[in-house]
């Protein structure tokens, strides 16, 4: 199992994309959450199989109809960062 934090750029935020996020997650069998930061990002830590893991990315990459992602950063997730047993919305 690994596990990876994304920071999702553009427009993402008040378009779906969580909820975008939430159903491609529990899809792909992902456990963690999403949430959106107060600098307009949308932010993903999700924890899975590699090949999931690299499926949620590419969604990502693409977003809902609504969205226009201008780029997605993938980032190390932090230790003390709790990834729940289910996938959520923050």
């Amino acid at each position: 199992m690994a596990a990876h934090r994304y920071l999702v750029f553009g427009r993402v935020q008040g378009v779906g994309f969580r909820w975008f996020v939430l159903r491609e997650a529990q899809r792909l069998g992902l456990r963690g959450f999403c949430s959106n930061l107060p600098d307009g990002t949308v932010e993903v830590v999700a924890e899975g199989e590699d090949a999931a893991l690299a499926q949620l990315e590419r969604a990502l990459r693409r977003g809902p109809p609504a969205a226009r992602v201008q780029r997605v950063e993938k980032l190390d997730v932090p230790h003390e960062v709790g990834v729940p047993k289910t996938f959520e919305i923050n």
